[in-house]
């Protein structure tokens, strides 16, 4: 499934995003398992790993309807925006829920990070997309 266009612009790459992949042959076809990166204001983590090659699935289009975008954030929850309530009722959904278990579709940055996320080895997205 393709992301939707999130129609929105974002500030330039200035924010340090760490990517942790526990099965990053299955997310990048690499063995890669570290992945740092830079984001933008106004970007969320599921924008920012698609677009630099990072499959993280996310079978409803990226618009808080599933679970399968689920992510732990690591590091840096000040620099990311508060999960709503749609988020919160969609996340209890996913398999291996913890304290720290996010979207990656719903996370926006909106500080200087750092931030780090680990996208657990049953994360895999089947389809590969093709960055718009």
């Amino acid at each position: 499934m393709h992301m939707r266009n999130p129609g929105h612009s974002h500030g330039p790459p200035t924010v340090p995003v760490k990517f942790i992949l526990e099965d990053p042959e299955g997310l990048t076809e690499t063995d890669q398992t570290e992945w740092n990166l830079m984001g933008g204001v106004g970007e969320t983590l599921l924008e920012l790993a698609v677009e630099k090659g990072i499959n993280i699935e996310h079978a409803c289009g990226a618009v808080c309807a599933c679970s399968t975008c689920h992510v732990y954030l690591e590091k840096g929850e000040g620099s990311i925006s508060e999960a709503d309530e749609d988020e919160e009722d969609r996340v209890e959904e996913a398999p291996g829920l913890q304290i720290n278990s996010r979207l990656a579709c719903q996370c926006t940055i909106e500080g200087e990070g750092p931030i780090e996320v680990r996208v657990p080895s049953w994360n895999r997205n089947a389809i590969k997309e093709v960055p718009h």
